[in-house]
């Protein structure tokens, strides 16, 4: 009876021993395994995702601008700034559009323009556009003190400038850069267009880039 009364009470303090580890330990586990399993999910997105999109956003804000002159008939010449691949057309509007006598047909308003180009609104019956200052021109004028002869010379390089509307082929050979094959695409650009607009025109013509029309810009006139 004794050895039966140890047996039984062991086997009592085994169960009740056993209930308690199984009740008291999934409890405890599974607050803390929850609580790990949040804590990262809900902090790691936030500041790697801002901080990703902000980088993205500063360097796509950074290189589309151009800067161009515009100047003749609009009703605000200066400098504007218009988002890269812009036409002439939205560069005389942000210019405060065209003046009443602007004559936009000789223009070509739907030109990409170019950074730091000068785009100019010719009125009705104005025959050339006023030329861009070369750089120094105005210093050796000033040097020089010879009003009259300044002029003059500005005449003279006018006239021998070569009228893109009316030269020939062996006229537009006379350009540097300009071969045959060259003069016969403005040829027929112009037989196409009607006529050059402006001299930054030349620029829609095939085989002329910003190099080769910088070297032609002083050359030419329309």
């Amino acid at each position: 009876m004794l050895l039966a009364g140890v047996v039984a009470a062991v086997a009592l303090a085994v169960v009740v021993l056993g209930g308690g580890g199984a009740g008291g330990g999934p409890g405890p586990t599974e607050v803390v395994v929850s609580g790990a399993t949040e804590d990262p999910a809900s902090a790691s997105p936030g500041p790697t995702g801002s901080s990703g999109a902000a980088s993205v956003g500063a360097s796509s804000a950074s290189a589309s601008v151009v800067v161009v002159h515009v100047a003749g008939a609009v009703a605000d010449a200066g400098i504007v700034s218009l988002p890269a691949g812009s036409r002439v057309a939205a560069a005389v509007e942000r210019a405060g559009g065209a003046a009443r006598d602007a004559d936009l047909g000789r223009l070509n308003l739907a030109r990409p323009v170019v950074d730091g180009e000068r785009v100019y609104v010719p009125r009705v019956g104005e025959d050339d556009p006023p030329p861009e200052i070369a750089p120094g021109v105005g210093a050796e004028s000033g040097a020089t003190g010879g009003g009259a002869s300044s002029g003059a010379g500005g005449t003279g390089a006018a006239d021998s400038a070569v009228d893109l509307n009316s030269a020939d082929a062996d006229a537009l050979e006379t350009l540097p850069g300009i071969g045959p094959a060259l003069a016969a695409r403005i040829i027929a650009w112009r037989a196409e267009h009607g006529r050059f607009g402006s001299v930054e025109d030349l620029l829609d013509v095939s085989g002329i880039g910003d190099a080769k029309f910088a070297d032609l810009r002083d050359r030419v006139r329309v």
